[in-house]
């Protein structure tokens, strides 16, 4: 997986509007949060969030327990001071999602538009996964995006893992119940279209 160092320069030298990944709203992945259900109670935790919006979407819609966890520092910084005194609300965690222990069986929703395609390794994507299994409730849902097989090879100037639907369910496996997918044409700030696939799974167990 790709070092602390490289994503705190990315963000220490760039706004967050800059970065290619940068959404004013992630529509697709309010829609999928929204489409699960849940109470505005649910316990929500965004992997790879840093400085997206859909934690500032998610609280303007009234959920209450958030958890924003990304490798960088500095993005979570940017993500609090935009949100001012409402960042008190949300839980943030500064850690590497291969290494941290997340607490067994606490999330209701989890959701990840930003880690996983850089897991490059299948020891890495087995290790990522096994922490889903250990930390989204039984019945909970996983909301997972990546660059989509006509997506790009390389995302800040690191490779990048391409899939379809299909593939990126098949690296979740049977304890994960496909509900749907979705893709996504995203126009980077730099006018650059890139495509994403998202997969909306249910954990059975």
């Amino acid at each position: 997986m790709q070092s602390k160092s490289h994503w705190e320069k990315v963000y220490t030298t760039k706004s967050e509007d800059e970065v290619s990944w940068f959404q004013e709203h992630a529509e697709v992945s309010l829609k999928l949060i929204e489409q699960t259900g849940a109470p505005k109670s649910a316990q929500i935790i965004d992997v790879g969030g840093g400085a997206s919006t859909l934690v500032d979407d998610l609280l303007d819609r009234g959920y209450e327990n958030l958890t924003v966890l990304d490798l960088s520092g500095a993005a979570l910084e940017s993500a609090k001071r935009r949100l001012g005194t409402k960042s008190e609300r949300v839980q943030w965690l500064e850690a590497n999602i291969l290494e941290t222990t997340l607490p067994e069986r606490a999330y209701d929703i989890w959701h990840d538009r930003a880690v996983f395609h850089f897991l490059t390794k299948p020891e890495e994507r087995k290790a990522y996964v096994k922490t889903v299994l250990r930390s989204v409730k039984p019945g909970g849902h996983v909301i997972v995006a990546t660059f989509a097989e006509d997506g790009p090879e390389k995302c800040s100037g690191l490779p990048v893992m391409r899939y379809s639907a299909d593939q990126l369910h098949g690296e979740f496996g049977a304890p994960f119940d496909l509900l749907g997918q979705e893709r996504e044409e995203h126009h980077t700030p730099a006018g650059v279209i890139q495509r994403f696939v998202y997969c909306f799974c249910r954990k059975l167990d």
